[in-house]
């Protein structure tokens, strides 16, 4: 995999070191005299191009016409945006991905600009911490299909609704899918005769709504009641 990353601040020096050490074909182009100091401290000579990242002859060096991945990540909207341009109508990357700086820019960093993935560090994390709060203790494992579904686990505690409850008679939606069950250290291949115990720990395919539903199921319901009673003041 050929990745070009047109930037090379804090973001992409960290996203340049981190595809290196994965065995990423890596070039980065960046034409700040200070960044490039930087950066010849922390990357190999051969992986930066040196120029401004929105320049098609400076892109054209670095090979943009061979590669799989554009990232576009300068503190510039205005110029990753000419940059994903460059790299989908001009040199035919596959895959566009963009760093959005201001928030309110972020309605035109989509597939009509010619961005495929949008990178939106507000809204990030607003998500995450909107997410802790509703699941509990349920853990995101791993985001799928651009964050619209998750790998998400969780360990029935007693008391939870779902103990004792087969698969099949599970009030989820269609979205939601458990995907595997791990009980006394062992894969429970999950069917839908298969029962819930406490002390389960369960890995689920699902998106947004299915998540919220099922952390209601696994969790219990009276753990919250408690944990709150006890935030409130001692009578004296």
């Amino acid at each position: 995999m050929f990745v070009i990353i047109a930037g090379g601040g804090r973001t992409g020096t960290q996203l340049a070191i981190t595809l290196l050490e994965q065995d990423y074909q890596v070039h980065l182009v960046e034409g700040r005299p200070d960044a490039l100091k930087k950066l010849h401290k922390e990357l190999p000579t051969e992986s930066i191009f040196e120029g401004r990242p929105s320049d098609p002859e400076i892109l054209m060096q670095a090979g943009i016409a061979e590669a799989n991945v554009l990232a576009a990540v300068t503190a510039n909207d205005d110029e990753n945006l000419a940059i994903c341009y460059l790299g989908r109508k001009v040199f035919n990357v596959g895959r566009t991905i963009a760093r959005i700086n201001n928030p309110r820019n972020s309605w035109l960093f989509s597939e009509q600009f010619h961005v495929d993935v949008a990178l939106n560090q507000s809204a990030i994390f607003a998500s995450l911490i909107e997410e802790e709060m509703s699941l509990g203790d349920m853990i995101t494992l791993l985001k799928i299909k651009r964050g619209h579904y998750s790998l998400v686990e969780e360990k029935i505690p007693a008391g939870a609704p779902a103990i004792g409850m087969a698969i099949k008679d599970l009030d989820i939606p269609d979205s939601c899918v458990i995907a595997a069950i791990i009980r006394d250290g062992k894969i429970v291949v999950p069917r839908g005769i298969t029962t819930f115990a406490s002390g389960d720990e369960v890995l689920a395919v699902t998106d947004r709504s299915g998540a919220n539903r099922l952390a209601q199921l696994l969790s219990n319901p009276n753990s919250k009641m408690v944990a709150n009673s006890t935030n409130g003041e001692n009578p004296a």
